[in-house]
């Protein structure tokens, strides 16, 4: 899918010009010297909720009150966290994720797993218990598509709309308000979400019906898999040659070999540094999602499976919290 549509548009801003591609099921905010353009503040202010405020839901509620200019309200599990996000942004805390969603015409969540997920939803004191009839609930968890599935039923008996709304591009990306969201649901209630999700994202599309945010969020993940694991090979291999790897990447870099991971990754792997993003524990997480989804649809994954087993190494080398480029670490262990 082609992200350009066919009303693209120009325009003069505070100096310097930008370009807003539209298309239906997508959202691409330019990046400008304004960071809050009239565009984006058009919706109008929202009552938000916000459950789960880890690495990536702290800013990301953040970007929901500052940016989007919306009344948020927030729950997480550590209330400590929760009064925290408070004291910094001036938004309020639910005792309860129920408590925080009631009267939300929109409500996030972002925590670990499926389970996670189930207990701030649909529990007794979960945010469907505290959600007002013609609300959305928004999930930017990583999760299974089968647990978006069940969450869309679940919503739609209360007549609650839902998105599930997986994110990329990591802690750097939450913080800077540039994630890009891989939506699945009902294509009206993601465009009423849309403009609220612009808050911390640069781009939002809708992939399908609910469940489909989740497997392109595999889909990514597969490809970070294989990226990741071909270039701690290609450095591994030119450290055993003798080579410059600093000349040899500003060469390929430029070539078919380049890579995201290899313009943002390689000086760190170079020099034997992994505290610089997604944390391999998380993404064995991921990983177990991905597999699992792939054992039921039947696709054949043989390389992501053999590096879902080289992280299981870095766990083991104690690199739990290590970022993914520390593939390269297994490889350079002195045997």
């Amino acid at each position: 899918m082609r992200f350009r549509g066919r009303h693209s548009r120009s325009r003069r801003l505070t100096g310097r010009k930008w370009t807003l591609f539209t298309e239906p099921g997508f959202s691409h905010r330019p990046l400008c010297s304004n960071p809050h353009p009239a565009k984006f503040r058009r919706f109008g202010m929202a009552k938000v909720a916000f459950i789960g405020l880890g690495v990536m839901g702290f800013p990301m509620a953040g970007h929901l009150k500052e940016k989007g200019g919306h009344d948020v309200t927030v729950y997480n599990r550590t209330a400590s966290k929760a009064a925290e996000w408070a004291k910094k942004y001036g938004g309020r805390t639910g005792a309860t994720p129920a408590e925080a969603a009631k009267d939300a015409d929109f409500v996030f969540t972002c925590v670990g797993n499926d389970d996670d997920l189930r207990s701030v939803t649909v529990t007794e004191t979960g945010v469907l218990a505290g959600m007002k009839s013609g609300s959305i609930l928004i999930d930017n968890t990583t999760a299974s598509a089968e647990v978006a599935r069940e969450l869309e039923a679940a919503a739609k008996a209360k007549d609650i709309g839902f998105i599930d709304a997986p994110v990329s591009g990591g802690q750097a990306g939450a913080e800077n308000g540039v994630l890009t969201v891989m939506c699945g649901g009902d294509p009206a209630a993601f465009e009423k979400a849309r403009p609220v999700i612009d808050a911390y994202a640069r781009m939002v599309g809708l992939m399908g019906p609910a469940g489909a945010g989740q497997l392109t969020k595999m889909m990514n993940q597969i490809c970070i898999a294989g990226v990741v694991q071909g270039l701690a090979e290609a450095i591994h291999f030119g450290k055993q040659s003798g080579l410059d790897i600093e000349k040899v990447i500003e060469v390929i870099s430029k070539g078919a070999a380049g890579s995201w991971q290899m313009e943002n990754r390689y000086k760190t792997m170079n020099a034997g540094k992994y505290d610089f993003g997604f944390a391999v524990d998380w993404m064995r997480k991921d990983l177990d999602i991905v597999l699992t989804e792939a054992r039921r649809n039947g696709a054949k994954l043989p390389l992501t499976a053999l590096v879902d087993q080289f992280y299981g190494d870095v766990q083991a080398m104690g690199g739990n919290r290590w970022d993914t480029s520390s593939l390269l670490a297994r490889l350079d262990k002195k045997r």
